[in-house]
């Protein structure tokens, strides 16, 4: 009698917008048995044809995602994920606790260390209707205004979401990813991933044509910087805005890395 096969065990990736999340998917779907789709939650994400599949309740969306997801491949699949970011949230209350309660998920939660690098990036793709910028694509995005209020908002939410997913998941069951580490050691963080969830480790192709969105400095692409160092002198957020820090250089010089 053949037996059934298992089911792939089931992966998510948290974040907050820009922190390179569609890079590391590219590099997970590398994997001959790993499949990510993309953003469950995004109507317009052509991983998931289905658009009517928002309307769903949230444990329709979890079971599509887990148990019905878009296979588009001949892999031997032994995990399959997808992507939600912080705002799409937003959208759904109810959807982060049925998450919560998926049995034997595992989550890799990607983080930011200068969460105004991430608003930055935000605000510019914005403006430019830029998600992605592959290669062959050389025109820099026009520097932007950023209000105080706006990044206050921002940085808060970054905070409490990176919290509310830490205290909300198992340690055994989360793996915690920084991007600019993603940007300069990709194969040692894949490493690492790989052990977490539980699949042959395999090595980098080096194929991918996705790059860097943007390589200046802060000071060079937020027109009112000074005005917004001068605000968060002294406190928690300070940091964000130190030009000589590592955290605002280009990431370890892999220029292959979207911001998505």
């Amino acid at each position: 009698m053949t037996q059934p096969v298992p089911a792939p065990g089931p992966f998510v990736i948290l974040a907050m917008p820009r922190t390179g999340t569609h890079y590391l998917e590219e590099m997970l779907n590398e994997h001959p048995n790993v499949l990510s789709n993309g953003e469950l939650l995004n109507t317009y994400d052509t991983n998931w044809l289905d658009k009517d599949r928002l309307i769903g309740g949230d444990r329709e969306l979890l079971e599509l995602a887990y148990l019905r997801y878009p296979n588009q491949t001949d892999k031997k699949l032994t995990r399959v994920g997808c992507k939600i970011n912080e705002p799409q949230f937003h959208d759904r209350p109810s959807f982060f606790a049925e998450l919560v309660c998926w049995p034997d998920l595992k989550v890799i939660l990607l983080v930011r260390k200068n969460t105004l690098e991430s608003l930055r990036s935000l605000t510019q793709a914005r403006q430019t209707r830029q998600w992605l910028k592959f290669s062959s694509d050389n025109d820099a995005a026009p520097p932007v205004k950023l209000a105080i209020a706006c990044c206050e908002a921002y940085f808060k939410a970054a905070d409490e979401f990176h919290s509310r997913v830490t205290r909300s998941f198992a340690c055994s069951d989360l793996h915690a990813v920084e991007y600019e580490n993603l940007l300069g050691e990709p194969s040692s963080c894949l490493a690492k991933i790989w052990d977490f969830l539980g699949v042959p480790a395999v090595g980098l192709s080096g194929t991918s044509n996705l790059k860097r969105q943007e390589a200046r400095r802060l000071d060079e692409t937020i027109e009112n910087f000074e005005e917004l160092r001068r605000h968060f002198s002294g406190g928690p957020y300070a940091s964000f805005f130190e030009l000589g820090d590592r955290l605002n250089r280009c990431g370890g010089g892999n220029e292959r890395a979207a911001q998505g």
